[in-house]
């Protein structure tokens, strides 16, 4: 019923439209048209999905729900974080769901198996950034234990940024 695996080349197509849709939900009402296509456009397109689904240090990973593509993520090993002392930490770009899938336990299922994936590379943490506004995922954040460590200016365009919180979950305090 449910599954996840890691994506390929063959599967950027669809990745580009669940993209496309799982960010423009929770940001629909605050950023401007214009501006949205053009993010959706420049950050979503095939072209850059095929880059980096081929880029070794790029996990994405695609969660099914009856054979149906439900969401992805994106994971970036070692990457470091001004506001994080410790070495060998993740960044989650991306833990993206359709609404259709909503409610279903898909978005704890498909971060479990990246913490699975993290600890298995040696990782002594994860952090990631999240809108402020965006209340879903800073609610189930906040339950799988992370904490707010600073905030950032996310850039949507030349011209524009939306503030984020900067969450970290420490794997060496996590019981």
């Amino acid at each position: 019923m449910i599954s996840i695996r890691k994506a390929t080349v063959n599967d950027v197509k669809q990745l580009a439209i669940v993209s496309k849709k799982a960010f423009f939900i929770p940001h629909q009402h605050a950023i401007p048209e214009e501006i949205m296509d053009k993010y959706l456009k420049e950050s979503f397109n095939e072209e850059t999905l095929t880059k980096e689904v081929s880029q070794q240090h790029y996990e994405y990973h695609l969660i099914f729900y009856k054979e149906k593509l439900a969401g992805f993520s994106k994971i970036i090993l070692n990457t470091e974080n001004e506001h994080i002392l410790a070495k060998n930490i993740t960044k989650m770009e991306r833990l993206y769901l359709l609404k259709e899938f909503y409610g279903l336990g898909l978005g704890k299922k498909l971060f479990d198996f990246n913490l699975g994936l993290i600890k298995k590379n040696n990782q002594k943490g994860i952090w990631l950034y999240v809108w402020i506004k965006n209340y879903r995922a800073l609610n189930f954040y906040e339950k799988v234990g992370f904490k707010r460590i600073g905030n950032y200016d996310f850039p949507i365009s030349k011209t524009e940024t939306r503030p984020n919180d900067i969450l970290f979950l420490n794997l060496e305090t996590k019981n």
